[in-house]
């Protein structure tokens, strides 16, 4: 068994008078992709920012229960959330890069961290981070052009470059490929494939077969429950619950 880089007990979520997630308990491994799969608001986007403690920007949203990354409780008081998520980054559905350069979107969050001492550390950490997304050899050349320009997949990867260059231990993925075309889908596949080498990477997806493609273990989350986690093989080859066989063969969802 890998080492366990993520534990949440008991986790609850509130928005107002509505309970979104309740009493999940998992463990995930590190350098692994583990995908929470689950019908349209079963909940595992809401538990997927419970990890990052994005939720703290909603204000009716109460998050209860205990969770730990490296054995560190991310909701201690004490812990800064903005320093939280450069350890935790987050790629979103929509690529959303920064209105600046290609290169300031990468440097952003080393500067603000303060990862860099000087340019040239800095230069170092925007090339390593998209040669990890896989967006060095179309990049290096205009590296001061606004990343909008991109195309949707090379902003999505942009996005990973963006994400990765805080140098984070576990990479959330909240659908990142439901904007793209099936070519570009595959080169982000892939590059989760690579990434989860060097991170612990969680992916909510609405695509079984993604799931089934890019994941060692999944969990399938229904009406606010985590139902079913396992190795990705079993859930969808010989789930436990019947709840987990009827959503994968397609009675419910």
């Amino acid at each position: 068994m890998q080492d366990i880089k993520i534990k949440a007990k008991n986790v609850q979520v509130h928005y107002g008078e509505t309970h979104a997630i309740k009493d999940v308990n998992v463990e995930i491994a590190d350098k692994t992709v583990t995908a929470f799969i689950g019908p349209s608001g079963c909940g595992k986007s809401t538990f997927l920012r419970c990890l990052n403690r994005m939720n703290d920007t909603i204000d009716i949203c109460r998050v209860q229960g205990d969770i730990q990354i490296d054995g560190e409780d991310i909701y201690d008081p004490k812990v800064d959330p903005v320093q939280l998520r450069a350890k935790v980054g987050m790629v979103f559905q929509k690529p959303n890069p920064f209105p600046k350069s290609i290169y300031d979107n990468v440097a952003y969050g080393p500067k603000i961290h303060g990862l860099a001492r000087n340019k040239a550390e800095l230069d170092e950490i925007v090339e390593k981070s998209l040669r990890k997304a896989a967006l060095w050899t179309e990049a290096k050349d205009r590296l001061d052009a606004p990343g909008t320009g991109l195309s949707g997949g090379q902003q999505q990867r942009l996005c990973i470059a963006r994400a990765i260059a805080t140098a984070p231990q576990v990479l959330l993925m909240d659908e990142p490929c439901s904007a793209l075309d099936p070519i570009a889908t595959a080169q982000v596949e892939e590059l989760i494939d690579e990434l989860r080498q060097s991170f612990s990477v969680v992916i909510v997806t609405h695509s079984m077969q993604q799931a089934a493609r890019v994941s060692q273990r999944t969990a399938f989350f229904h009406l606010g429950n985590l139902v079913e986690y396992d190795e990705t093989d079993k859930i969808f080859t010989n789930p436990e619950d019947e709840r987990t066989e009827s959503y994968i063969s397609g009675r419910i969802g």
